[in-house]
């Protein structure tokens, strides 16, 4: 007779439930990740946002540098890509009109609105409500005033 002898072998991969394990994993990971990574549109327009308000920011400041500089009280200053930006001669910042020509006219953004001291701008027609605002001073040695809506508009 002869006896039988069982020889040991080594696993050569995973077993099926080690598999499904690792896919269970994988899913409820992704179930929580993508949702983070799919809708950043918003901090995208609110980046956006921010980003116009700066240049406008940036553009009054220069204005009313170039306005200083002037040193008589202009109608209009001259800056780069622009020699026509209107200025209000009592404060010495940009009109309405002439801030949106000093940031560079905002083409990525929607047309600005004017009402009478203020210019608002929107990111996109969809969002009218994700919008900053500028605010031309009357008086002197006052600056212009700016407005941001809540992130959440966005």
């Amino acid at each position: 007779m002869r006896s039988t002898k069982f020889q040991s072998t080594q696993q050569a991969g995973f077993t099926l439930i080690e598999l499904i394990v690792v896919i269970v994993i994988l899913g409820i990971l992704a179930a929580t990740a993508i949702p983070r990574f799919l809708d950043t549109s918003q901090s995208a327009r609110y980046a956006k946002l921010n980003a116009g308000l700066g240049a406008v920011k940036a553009a009054a400041a220069l204005a009313h540098a170039g306005w200083v500089a002037a040193g008589t009280s202009p109608a209009a200053v001259s800056m780069e890509g622009s020699n026509n930006v209107a200025m209000d001669t009592t404060a010495g910042y940009p009109t309405v009109v002439g801030i949106v020509v000093a940031a560079g006219g905002l083409s990525d953004y929607t047309t600005p609105v004017v009402a009478s001291q203020v210019v608002t701008i929107s990111t996109d027609s969809g969002h009218t409500g994700c919008s900053f605002s500028y605010t031309a001073p009357t008086a002197a040695n006052t600056p212009p005033t700016y407005s941001i809506v809540a992130q959440t508009a966005c």
